[in-house]
């Protein structure tokens, strides 16, 4: 059983996270989540997590990304 104390710290922690959850909508931030991996807030409904290696092959792809978007605008959805 948590003592008094243990429990007030622990109410105060989960207080500031939920302060840091509610952000403004389409505010980005980044965190190490708890394998390890980097998280994506903000993009969508669910982060996006990726280990490292992952996170660096992508952004390696970044100009083959913009091109392919480029090449394929007008069959591409965007979220209003």
């Amino acid at each position: 059983m948590p003592t008094e104390d243990e429990m007030r710290t622990e109410i105060e922690r989960l207080r500031a996270e939920n302060e840091a959850l509610k952000r403004p909508r389409g505010q980005t931030s980044l965190r190490v989540s708890e394998k390890g991996a980097l998280s994506v807030y903000g993009l969508g409904r669910f982060p996006v997590t990726l280990y490292r290696e992952q996170w660096e092959k992508l952004l390696g792809m970044a100009d083959d990304i913009r091109h392919f978007i480029a090449e394929n605008d007008q069959l591409l959805k965007k979220k209003e």
